[in-house]
Order: structure tokens, then sequence, then C-alpha cells
């Protein structure tokens, strides 16, 4: 078996509204969640109130708290529905189970760990080496969607800095035609 058929025979359908949470920052959640239509953003707040969006999920990706499904503590970050969003979400207890009893599944499972460990180094290094200028080209690159649907203030806070800051490096880009949009 294969992780989407696990998803489609034992996962369980839920619908959230744009503006309602998945799950929250400092309560558990032990399920892994599959994002069939929608748009959510992943994001830590600190003791202060400073949000800082750690990734935007988009149709066909996976994400749950990794240290409230394995260490069963609370989440480290919050899941925020950013439109009307459907996914399918599979309990800790369910994965480990299917594993168990199939190598394929297991294998499945191993990809998905090493893909999000990639994605996690591939964050942290453009955060350490990339400007936010270098940061925000490759997000337009890479992911220009999310610029059209995400706000000013949340494009922001996921390439760190102000939403006067992301203002200007847009129009530093249009004055020198590197942006590709308005």
């Amino acid at each position: 078996m294969d992780f989407n058929s696990l998803l489609k025979t034992k996962g369980i359908r839920i619908e959230k509204e744009k503006g309602e949470h998945v799950f929250m920052q400092g309560q558990p959640d032990r399920c892994l969640y599959f994002v069939q239509s929608g748009l959510l953003k992943a994001y830590y707040t600190s003791d202060q109130g400073k949000e800082s969006i750690k990734s935007f999920l988009l149709p066909n990706d996976t994400i749950g708290s990794l240290v409230s499904f394995h260490t069963q503590d609370a989440c480290s970050f919050s899941l925020l529905c950013l439109e009307s969003s459907v996914l399918y979400k599979l309990t800790f207890e369910v994965i480990q189970y299917y594993v168990q009893q199939d190598l394929e599944l297991a294998n499945n499972m191993l990809e998905f760990l090493l893909g999000l460990a990639v994605k996690k180094e591939q964050r942290e290094y453009e955060f350490l080496c990339l400007s936010a200028e270098q940061r925000f080209f490759k997000l337009e690159k890479y992911q220009p969607t999310l610029i059209d649907k995400v706000t000013q203030n949340d494009l922001a806070h996921y390439l760190g800095v102000t939403a006067v800051g992301l203002s200007r490096i847009k129009k530093r880009a249009h004055t020198n035609g590197l942006l590709s949009r308005a």
C-alpha cells in the first residue's frame, strides 16, 4: 500500500473555513494532514506576539507537527486556513500500525520524512545565506501563485522582513525590470 492509498482508505476528511485553525501552537495534535484543496499557513508566534511564517501549504502538500506527532508534546507552530480548505488527516497511531505491516508504506514514509528534512534544510539555508531580496526572487520563481494569493504582510513574515521592507524590494525589482508582476 502506498501513502495515497492509506489516506483514501483510513484518512478522515475535514473541511475548514477561511480563518479557521487546523491546530494551534501550544496544543497537542498527533495527526498528519494532507491538503486536498485550499491554502494554509504554518506559523510560529513568539512570547512577545511576533508572528513568523514557517511555510504556506497548497494542494498536495502534507504537514503535521512532528514534535507533537512523535513526542506527544504540544505543537510548536499553528496551522491556519487562508482559504476554505479540505484536508485529510491520519493519526500517528494509524500510520504507525500500517507502517509496521507494510514495507512499501514504510518506505513511502521514509521518503516523506527525507523530503521534509530536505525542505527544512533548504529553508534554513535561505534564511542563513540569502538576502531577503534573494528569498523573494526565489519565491517568485518557484511559487509565483503565493505572491498573488497571500497578503503583503504574510509574504513579509515569510521572508523575514517588514511589509515596508517587502514593498521596497518589490519597487527596486520593478524599477530594474526584474519583477515579472506589478
